[in-house]
């Protein structure tokens, strides 16, 4: 049932003392972000003529950004979140505006790749760092749920409106000033975020007595999995929507389509985080990513572009629970210590997904037809259900954290 007044919910969280100084310069940190991977998907093919490299490219910064994420979230973590922002977006400005020099002289493409990566490696990881401050300000109050739909409904936002904000940049000028536009967000809102203390955890020195860290941590790599699976349900219908209707002859609907989808995920993120569910997280896990794929598989049979919008709108609403869920899971299973590190593995499992689920989904367009991208999803969804139901116990915690300075991996 409903907890109370929906917008008390929200208003409740976001009059936390002192939110709005770290949640503003956030939102303009993260825009960015979710520009990079279209972004330079469009700078390359601008600069070179071939999508392949384009693609090629795009991939390697969202795989970069994944990789190296929680290394930053690491760092993070041991000496504090403005230590670790200052010189990392720093040295993202550098690398961003590298590639675009390199794209405007039309440099060679395994060049463009390389500094693509080496954008993506060193994108500050925003979104996770707030994440943190959220634990650390209302860990144990009861309204993490909210503050966690709060950040899932921004990551829409952000995502719904930086695509519209790139493509009109791109189109009426240039990718080059549209990724400019973005390098200046994200180093004026990266900049006024780090200079915010307020809810930035404290530096907490720790050792991982694990050899891959917080990965091997109790029900870390489950949730990843998961998080992966459901990143291939954004990078498959992307290219599915616009394939499909392309070949209906429809292709300018395919920008309110994914619109559609967006505004449904939003719409599902604000009603889960007022909701007071009686089920654990864990089993809230199993049939929200149960229910992703069932939705998903929806669009299979779509025929229409009446039936797209149809089956967009329910994947979506089904889509934002299960994030939020994953990341209200990891907050219990992990130490303070080592918080941003969690939500950095589970982010940048997303970005890892949405890659490989849009190569795949682009593969089996090329070789079979349109639908098939939309039978990505509803597997990869599929498989993680069954993934966490299995391992549904180490989703459980085995012990409370209070103040732990050594951990061991899990059993």
């Amino acid at each position: 049932m409903l907890d109370g007044d929906l917008l008390k919910s929200y208003f409740a969280v976001l009059s936390t003392p002192g939110a709005w100084r770290f949640l503003v310069p956030a939102f303009a940190a993260r825009l960015p972000y979710a520009m990079l991977q279209l972004g330079v998907l469009l700078l390359v093919q601008w600069s070179t003529g071939s999508y392949g490299v384009a693609g090629v490219a795009a991939a390697a910064a969202a795989v970069a950004a994944a990789l190296a994420g929680p290394q930053s979230g690491r760092l993070a973590d041991r000496h504090g979140q403005a230590k670790v922002l200052f010189p990392q977006v720093g040295l993202h400005a550098a690398a961003l505006g590298t590639l675009l020099v390199l794209a405007s002289a039309h440099a060679p493409a395994p060049a463009l790749v390389v500094v693509a990566a080496l954008a993506g490696a060193t994108v500050p990881q925003i979104g996770s760092m707030v994440r943190a401050r959220w634990a650390h300000l209302l860990g144990g109050s009861g309204r993490l749920d909210v503050a966690f739909a709060l950040e899932s409904i921004t990551d829409e936002l952000t995502f719904t409106l930086a695509p519209v904000l790139l493509v009109a940049i791109s189109t009426g000028f240039s990718p080059v000033w549209a990724l400019l536009l973005a390098l200046i967000m994200i180093v004026i809102g990266t900049l006024l975020f780090a200079l915010v203390g307020k809810g930035a955890p404290e530096p907490m020195p720790v050792r991982v007595r694990a050899q891959r860290g917080v990965f091997r941590l109790r029900g870390v790599a489950v949730l990843a999995g998961a998080f992966v699976a459901i990143g291939t349900v954004f990078g498959s219908l992307q290219v599915g929507i616009t394939s499909y209707t392309a070949a209906l002859g429809q292709a300018g609907t395919a920008g309110s389509i994914y619109a559609t989808f967006s505004g449904a995920s939003f719409v599902g993120g604000i009603l889960y985080g007022v909701v007071r569910w009686r089920a654990g997280a864990p089993i809230r896990l199993v049939a929200g990513v149960g229910l992703l794929s069932a939705a998903t598989a929806v669009l299979m049979f779509a025929t229409s572009i009446p039936m797209l919008y149809g089956g967009a709108a329910l994947a979506g609403f089904v889509i934002a629970p299960a994030v939020i869920t994953g990341y209200t899971l990891v907050e219990t299973l992990v130490p303070s210590e080592v918080r941003t590190e969690a939500f950095t593995w589970l982010t940048g499992a997303i970005g890892l997904g949405i890659a490989t689920g849009a190569a795949v989904a682009g593969q089996l367009v090329d070789r079979f037809g349109e639908a098939l991208a939309f039978l990505v999803p509803p597997i990869t969804t599929g498989l993680a259900a069954a993934l966490v139901l299995i391992f549904l116990r180490t989703l459980r915690p085995a012990v409370q954290h209070s103040q732990p300075r050594e951990l061991a991996p899990a059993a």
